[in-house]
This record gives C-alpha cells, sequence and structure tokens, in this order.
C-alpha cells in the first residue's frame, strides 16, 4: 500500500482556544453555506422601478419608448 502525503488542513485556528462545540459550530456553519452553492443572481429591474422613470428623467425614444410612455410623469 503506497504512503499518503500528508495534507494541509483547510481550516485552521490563528488565535484563541475554541472548544470541540465551537469548532463543530464553525465546520457545521462552513458546511451549509458550501451546499447553498452560489448565491443566485440579483433579478433584473423592471422599468417601473428604474431611477430613469423619475418623474425630472426625460423620455427618450429607444427600444423601451413604448413601454415607458405609460408611466405616470
Amino acid at each position: 500500500m503506497p504512503a499518503t502525503e500528508p495534507t494541509r488542513p483547510r481550516l485552521r485556528v490563528v488565535r484563541g482556544l475554541p472548544d470541540d462545540a465551537e469548532l463543530a459550530a464553525v465546520v457545521a456553519a462552513l458546511l451549509v453555506v458550501s451546499a447553498a452553492g452560489p448565491s443566485s443572481p440579483v433579478p433584473a429591474r423592471s422599468a417601473w422601478a428604474a431611477p430613469g422613470a423619475r418623474r425630472d428623467a426625460p423620455r427618450t425614444a429607444g427600444p423601451d419608448a413604448w413601454r415607458l410612455s405609460g408611466l405616470p410623469l
């Protein structure tokens, strides 16, 4: 059986002396965060909530001009 190289720990305590319960809590929290996967992207803001739809912003022609024309002034 070949000898395996020792692996570096993925978690290292830099300062303090945590007990077993504290280390278990940190490991559990990291597992939950890593299992959740990447965060979902921020949904696109609708034209109704866009800052350009404010009253003081001038209306301009463009691909969504017909949609923006229904906004109140």
